[in-house]
Formats: C-alpha cells, sequence, structure tokens
C-alpha cells in the first residue's frame, strides 16, 4: 500500500488550495493508498531559521510529528500558490527549519557533495497561479518551481518530482474549478 503524505503550504482555510487538497485526498483514499496531511498554517513553530546552519534551533512538536509523517511517506504532494514567484512565507519556514542537514541531507568532510537522503521518495508539486503556467515558465522561469523541486527536494533525493498547473485562478468559474478538481481527484486516484 502506497503511503501519500499531503502538504498543504495555503496559510488561508478557505482558499481553493485546501480543495485541491481535499479532491486529492479523497482519490488517494479510494485508490486504497494510505494517505496522511500537513496543514502547514495550523503547526505551531517559529518559521524563522535565526541562526541558518550555524547553530541549531530546537524543533517545536508540530515540525517533529511532520518530520516523522515524510519519513513514512513515499510519495509527497505539495500543494500551495505562487506569490511574487515563489512559496508563501510560512512554506517557506517549513522548509527552511525542517529540511535540515542530518536529516534531509548530509554534507559530505571535505567535500562539495552531499548525500541524498530522502532518496526512494517521489513527490508532485501542485501550484495555483493567476496567470497561465506557461506564461510562468517562459517569463519567469518558474522560481517557485526551482526552489522546490530541484534545489530542496531533488537536492534532498526526492525523485522523480511531477509539477502541475492549476490557473488561472482569479478568472476561474465554478465550472472551470470542478474540472480543475476532476484531474486533481485523478491524480490521487492513480498516486501520482
Amino acid at each position: 500500500m502506497k503511503k501519500i503524505l499531503i502538504i498543504n503550504g495555503h496559510p488561508n482555510a478557505e482558499s481553493f488550495n485546501f480543495g485541491i487538497a481535499e479532491a486529492y485526498e479523497n482519490g488517494a483514499i479510494f485508490s486504497g493508498a494510505e494517505v496522511e496531511t500537513i496543514t502547514i498554517a495550523n503547526l505551531k513553530f517559529n518559521p524563522n531559521l535565526q541562526f541558518g546552519y550555524q547553530k541549531r534551533t530546537e524543533l517545536e512538536p508540530d515540525l517533529l510529528e511532520s518530520w516523522e509523517k515524510i519519513k513514512r511517506a513515499d510519495h509527497l504532494v505539495w500543494i500551495h500558490p505562487v506569490w511574487w514567484g515563489g512559496l508563501p512565507a510560512i512554506m517557506k519556514g517549513f522548509l527552511d527549519r525542517l529540511f535540515l542537514p542530518g536529516m534531509a541531507f548530509r554534507y559530505r568532510e571535505n567535500s562539495v557533495w552531499w548525500d541524498k537522503l530522502l532518496k526512494g521518495k517521489t513527490a508532485h508539486i501542485i501550484t495555483t497561479l493567476d496567470q497561465p503556467g506557461w506564461y510562468y515558465r517562459l517569463m519567469f522561469g518558474r522560481p517557485s518551481v526551482n526552489q522546490l523541486k530541484k534545489s530542496t527536494l531533488e537536492f534532498c533525493g526526492v525523485k522523480p518530482v511531477k509539477v502541475s498547473y492549476v490557473g488561472i485562478i482569479k478568472t476561474s468559474n465554478e465550472k472551470q474549478r470542478k474540472k480543475w478538481l476532476e484531474k486533481i481527484y485523478n491524480y490521487g486516484l492513480q498516486n501520482k
């Protein structure tokens, strides 16, 4: 049985991202997968990596529990909006505080190389936009995807990482949103 973890990075519980998370979860559960969730906005933690990597700040209980969920999962589903080309601040803080040396990766002594400690996991990034996905890629170089997919997940050994764009959100109607939710449900059903 595949173990799926859905990580919702939108801070507003009334956002369409919560509908996306629910649609994916429903599909995955119907497929027989074991599903856990993390709603980052509901966690109690300081998102500021105050000392960088020079000094470790103790992880709060919600972050420790989140890390256990990440370790258990075979497949990570990241759901978030793109704001100013990047991730919401709370999601960035979650990554900064949790994807640490010795946990998600390990630097090798006297080397530029590192060990990827999350090998064997796959991921799917589902991101909402107020522009077409092709425009975000061509005009801006998709910075949030580069940050999460390449600089974080793949850096730590998560591969492959699929990316799906949902948008244009601000001009969408109920019919369009229903189509998107059906598509996301099918992603969950297929565990991808």
